[in-house]
């Protein structure tokens, strides 16, 4: 008699059913899977559905507050996050052997250093039409391995040791005030440079590791922290509005006439910044290309990163 044939209930998977469970278990909502994925929330709706019916489990939990993996899901993603390497890993090694000069080139950057390197993309494009640059704007690490991007330009203290990293430049920090704030203080005594009277605006904890922020935790006692922000410009705006004092990178902060430099750079509060790229993606010629163009640029600017020369 002959043995009947078994389906595997995850034979009818393909990657981009594995991608969303990936988003999901990362995000934790459907609805940050679907923004990560560039899809909309009702396919990504129905792909999940599709999937589970496929399989003939539940993968996820629906609840008010996000998704949270089964079971069964746990192990769904444990498997998807394997083979998520090993496809990425082919894609990387695959790419590397691109020797065109052309194509697209993803950038991942801060949106406090979009005014500096704007005008670098410009002047890149003018020497290589060929070549498409797509930025990711965001205050959070993207995942090189993954291919949230090509490169990456970061202010930080630190790099995982598995990329490749260039420092460009050392990006100073001073403290800043609206003058009308300062004046505030100083009619009640409080003299500019001590910072430890001053009402403070400071990072919250998604930006604790800049360097700013471990400066002013340091430095600051949290009684007089008046104001928290998830983004540098949020500060910057908070002290132009004249809420207190904060510390800010040089070449963002110098070149608004609401605000004034208080004292001296933070010299223990100063961070590199890096241009970033995976090792798997060195010889593609594109990458090569632009990265090499960057960091020459973001290096002839150190006066501009370290204070003494204001911002365009």
């Amino acid at each position: 008699m002959r043995k009947k044939q078994t389906t595997s209930p995850v034979a009818g998977l393909g990657l981009d059913d594995l991608r969303l469970l990936l988003a999901i278990g990362e995000r934790g909502s459907l609805g940050g899977a679907a923004k990560r994925l560039g899809v909309d929330h009702s396919s990504a709706f129905r792909r999940l559905a599709a999937a589970e019916g496929r399989m003939g489990v539940r993968l996820f939990d629906r609840a008010r507050d996000g998704y949270t993996p089964t079971p069964a899901g746990e192990i769904a993603l444990a498997a998807a996050a394997r083979i998520g390497e090993e496809l990425d890993a082919l894609d990387r090694q695959l790419l590397g052997q691109d020797l065109r000069l052309s194509g697209r080139v993803r950038v991942t950057t801060t949106d406090t250093l979009l005014h500096v390197v704007a005008p670098l993309f410009a002047e890149f494009r003018a020497q290589e039409p060929g070549i498409v640059i797509e930025v990711a704007v965001g205050n959070a690490i993207f995942d090189l391995n993954r291919r949230d991007a090509d490169l990456a330009i970061r202010p930080t203290a630190t790099v995982p040791d598995h990329l490749v990293a260039r420092r460009a430049a050392t990006v100073a920090i001073a403290r800043y005030a609206a003058p009308d704030y300062l004046a505030r203080q100083a009619a009640r005594g409080i003299d500019a440079d001590a910072f430890a009277a001053h009402a403070w605006i400071a990072p919250d904890e998604s930006l604790s590791h800049l360097g700013s922020a471990r400066w002013i935790a340091a430095h600051v006692g949290p009684e007089r922290v008046v104001h928290r922000g998830d983004s540098l410009l949020a500060l910057l705006q908070a002290a132009k509005a004249g809420i207190g004092m904060t510390a800010l990178p040089c070449y963002l902060a110098d070149c608004e006439a609401g605000l004034r430099r208080v004292g001296a750079v933070l010299e223990d509060a100063a961070v590199p910044l890096w241009l970033i790229a995976h090792p798997d993606l060195r010889q593609v010629r594109r990458v090569r290309a632009l990265g090499e163009f960057l960091f020459q640029a973001l290096r002839a600017r150190q006066a501009l990163f370290s204070g003494s020369q204001a911002s365009p």
